[in-house]
């Protein structure tokens, strides 16, 4: 049940996303009180994203005394461009939410809605930047890796800082800080062009069959609450569905082959795109920043895989959720899948 009157220092931080919507409830001691996270097609219309802020504020227990807001919306396709992106989404907030709103723009801290349009550039996909923040505050060197359901973001930190060589997205992908895989939404004809499978190489078809949500149902990877976006054809999500989206990707049907054969065919997918974010990761540490034995710190829905990176690359390994504080263990383990929303409200809370 909502309590009517905002209760005082109270922040609720946004994260606007092209798929989801995520927000975190932090009190004055920066504890997570609540963090939600729904699904939010915004490539569907700019409806979708006021329903889902709607519904996030029917779930909360408490009125937020203030938002803020970062966002990576504004790449959905709904968008002439970034720039209406930022000034949409802002808008859509602003209308919405009562009380004080301010908006992440990276280094320059927080800004009202007033300076939106002078701001897009450090406001357009900023999220990455207040997690990274956020974890820097608590470790001084290492690796930040937040592997969501699209994208993964690979930020080097040293003396209490990260350490990224671009800020746009352009630019982060260009230095392979920002990779386009994540552990949901991926099509696995991203993931590689040829996969092993009944002891040859197969070539995969080039169709929006299925998904590394597939993937991770098969391996028990993915968490079930977290499992959020359709799947490819629509249907369900059980490792018998998961598995015939799988067999398409070869040009085959389910009952071709067992569910262990599947299963390895998901191990393999697997291990091609941790092969894919373990380059990535090569080529920031490459850098020398930080020592040989400084650890890897995960986050996100895709932090299973971040673990097996820092096996691999013989670091220790930090979760997240393990930094941030929370009424509860599944309180953490929501803000460290929610990494941005949470870092917010965590950083507006000290601003």
């Amino acid at each position: 049940m909502l309590n009517s009157s905002a209760t005082p220092k109270t922040i609720l931080g946004w994260d606007v996303g092209g798929a989801h919507l995520k927000a975190a409830l932090v009190d004055a001691d920066g504890v997570a009180i609540q963090v939600i996270q729904v699904a939010c097609p915004l490539w569907r219309g700019i409806d979708k994203l006021e329903a889902a802020i709607d519904h996030i504020l029917s779930q909360l227990k408490q009125k937020p005394s203030s938002h803020v807001v970062t966002m990576t919306g504004e790449l959905a396709d709904i968008f002439p461009d970034r720039h209406a992106g930022v000034v949409n989404i802002a808008e859509c907030m602003q209308q919405r939410l009562s009380g004080n709103v301010s908006f992440y723009a990276g280094p320059k801290g927080f800004v009202d809605f007033s300076s939106i349009k002078a701001s897009v550039p450090v406001i357009a996909s900023a999220n990455w930047h207040a997690s990274a923040s956020f974890i820097a505050k608590k470790v001084e060197e290492g690796v930040f890796i937040d592997i969501g359901s699209t994208t993964a973001d690979i930020i080097l930190l040293a003396s209490n800082s990260p350490q990224h060589r671009g800020f746009s997205d352009a630019e982060r992908m260009q230095y392979e800080e920002l990779v386009y895989t994540g552990v949901i939404r991926t099509p696995l004809m991203a993931v590689t062009t040829q996969i092993p499978f009944a002891g040859e190489w197969r070539k995969l078809a080039a169709e929006h069959f299925a998904t590394t949500a597939d993937v991770y149902r098969l391996t028990g990877d993915l968490n079930e609450a977290e499992d959020m976006a359709e799947t490819a054809d629509g249907t369900g999500k059980t490792p018998h569905e998961s598995a015939r989206r799988l067999a398409r990707m070869i040009g085959q049907d389910v009952s071709d082959a067992s569910m262990d054969a599947w299963l390895s065919l998901a191990l393999a997918f697997k291990h091609e795109q941790i092969d894919s974010l373990k380059s990535a990761v090569l080529r920031s540490l490459s850098r020398n920043l930080i020592s040989t034995n400084a650890p890897i710190i995960g986050a996100g829905a895709g932090s299973f895989l971040v673990r097996e990176l820092a096996r691999q690359l013989d670091r220790s390994y930090i979760e997240s959720s393990s930094l941030v504080k929370g009424n509860s263990s599944d309180d953490q383990r929501w803000a460290a899948v929610c990494l941005p929303a949470y870092a917010v409200a965590a950083l507006g809370r000290i601003d």
